[in-house]
């Protein structure tokens, strides 16, 4: 087995240039990588077309390449809580490929698995299936590049014949995830809801780069409690268990409610 071992967030990065394709992990705030983001904001690569859920919020995750003006494409499923986001799409600074949340997260580990394209429901009879989409806007605020429509096929189902949508697999140049815990041969564990779109993205990426709360040596991880295999990581990097963490909301109770 090979040692992943690097010893950086910035030379883990280094090869990404300008014009990569990236998949990336996290939900809202939750499993963000974010000293890989960092590391790539430092060494200035731009023209990145980026996969994710969401784009972070302005000041943190994804955010930060974004209000930098580092990505030209984003493919996700939410898209709120953003307003950098939210001014650079309805200016036409950036493009926009809108995927239902289930429908991305198929595409990835369809990617991940060799699978070119798959069929499901969601979408049948919406401008996802049927195109026009926006995907960039002219800076008057009409629609520069709508989506195009997709092939739409009847399938029967235990509910009787359905159309069902071709929505192709998504696979990238590299892979940003994060993990609670990893050995040196790339093994992954994922902290309960950081796991989210984490090992999905990995799947993904032709190069997988993983951040790392504990590095751990081959065979101390319980293979039980590993969530993915190494075969599908190429670089690990410990960042440490201080890593800044965000979360969008706190909720407290009045104390004895």
């Amino acid at each position: 087995m090979i040692d992943k071992q690097w010893a950086n967030a910035a030379e883990a990065v280094a090869d990404i240039g300008d014009g990569a394709s990236l998949a990336v992990g996290g939900f809202g705030l939750s499993g963000n990588p974010i000293a890989l983001i960092e590391a790539l904001l430092a060494q200035g690569t731009a023209g990145l077309s980026v996969v994710s859920n969401n784009c972070g919020v302005d000041d943190w995750g994804l955010g930060i390449l974004l209000a930098a003006g580092r990505i030209r494409k984003m493919t996700s499923s939410y898209v709120g809580e953003n307003k950098e986001f939210e001014r650079q799409f309805l200016s036409g600074e950036l493009e926009l490929e809108l995927t239902p949340q289930g429908t991305l997260a198929e595409k990835l580990r369809a990617g991940g698995s060799g699978i070119a394209a798959f069929f499901t429901q969601t979408g049948v009879g919406t401008q996802v299936a049927e195109g026009g989409l926006p995907r960039r806007y002219n800076p008057d605020g009409s629609v520069a590049v709508g989506s195009p429509p997709k092939d739409v096929r009847t399938f029967d189902t235990p509910a009787g014949p359905r159309d069902h949508v071709l929505e192709e697999a998504i696979t990238t140049d590299f892979a940003l995830v994060h993990a609670l815990a990893g050995d040196r041969h790339g093994n992954l564990i994922f902290n309960k809801a950081a796991r989210n779109f984490n090992p999905l993205a990995a799947m993904a990426g032709r190069v997988c780069i993983a951040q790392v709360e504990q590095l751990v040596e081959p065979g101390e991880l319980d293979p039980d409690r590993i969530h993915l295999p190494g075969v599908f990581v190429h670089r690990v990097v410990e960042v440490g268990t201080d890593i800044p963490k965000r979360i969008e909301r706190r909720t407290v109770a009045a104390e004895g409610v």
